[in-house]
């Protein structure tokens, strides 16, 4: 049943996804009433989240950039949705990639790369980065991602992110992933979208980030660090609708040189840059300032180094 459904999905999609790009902002224009004044798709929390980032706003420029958000997220839905049937000559003309030749040096020295980046732009259409490379057209692109809940529109996001040659790597396997393509020579640059909200357990450094005390994701620098990859943070701008520029930015030439948590700190401190030159375009639905730092030292203690539940031990 699943796999019928599936194809089911996947022929809608695929034909939708047909359309010329230009008839897809038509239909991102006609949702966005649905999804803003009738649905209000999670308002109040990108309200909330858009006044305690930017407290020194007044009230019409978050009203203007909250709609303007919803008018973001309804194109990136049809723009992933192209995705999947695009060219790759269409779609070099939609995204400019900056940087790559810094990337390239690093293959050149028989070394790979690692790059880091936030729910910003489109970050679907980064899997097409290979597409960019002039001297190393066989080096692999990824995304080290989080499998969804529901098997169905999984599927559905591995065909889409993987429909110009990127791979899309469980963040279980990725190490074992890149040590294997190490061994066989094979050049590689992996993207790591390191700003979601930590586990409790997983919570090793707090950061100051957009007004809140943040607690963020470290496994992503421990893995570059195992791997000693050179680090890039992916910034993205928008300058118009239906077009991104990707620039490359430099921040550790060799990762296992850094000192601990020094490439987190930098990307977070990036990635606030980012948002700030462009507010609409960052992921504002996802509820990432849920747990607290009180909360945390409530409930857990750290004990060389592991975070430990207080009842477990008491």
């Amino acid at each position: 049943m699943k796999k019928l459904l599936y194809r089911i999905l996947y022929a809608v999609v695929y034909l939708l996804s047909l359309l010329p790009l230009r008839i897809h902002y038509v239909f991102a224009d006609a949702v966005f009433p649905l999804l803003y004044y009738i649905i209000r798709y999670r308002r109040k929390l990108v309200r909330r989240n858009l006044q305690s980032s930017f407290p020194e706003k007044d009230e019409t420029w978050l009203k203007q950039t909250e709609r303007q958000f919803y008018h973001w997220l309804c194109d990136y839905v049809v723009e992933t949705v192209k995705l999947l049937t695009i060219s790759d000559k269409e779609l070099l003309r939609h995204v400019e990639f900056r940087g790559v030749e810094q990337l390239e040096q690093v293959f050149d020295k028989n070394r790979d790369c690692a790059g880091i980046l936030g729910h910003y732009c489109n970050w679907e259409w980064l899997s097409t980065t290979g597409l960019a490379f002039r001297h190393h057209p066989q080096a692999k692109v990824g995304l080290i991602y989080h499998p969804l809940y529901n098997d169905i529109f999984n599927q559905l996001f591995l065909d889409i992110r993987s429909s110009h040659g990127g791979l899309c790597i469980p963040k279980q396997d990725i190490l074992r992933r890149l040590i294997s393509l190490k061994r066989e020579n094979c050049r590689s640059l992996f993207g790591y979208i390191s700003d979601q909200s930590p586990k409790w357990e997983n919570m090793h450094l707090w950061l100051d980030f957009l007004h809140h005390d943040t607690p963020v994701f470290t496994g992503a620098e421990r893995i570059m660090q195992k791997m000693n990859d050179a680090v890039f943070y992916v910034d993205m701008e928008r300058p118009r609708r239906g077009h991104y520029i990707c620039t490359f930015r430099l921040i550790a030439v060799e990762a296992a040189k850094e000192e601990e948590f020094a490439i987190t700190r930098s990307f977070f401190k990036m990635l606030e840059n980012s948002i700030r030159r462009q507010p609409a375009f960052y992921l504002w639905t996802h509820n990432r300032w849920k747990r607290g730092r009180e909360e945390f030292i409530r409930k857990y203690d750290v004990i060389d180094g592991k975070i430990i539940r207080k009842e477990e031990y008491k």
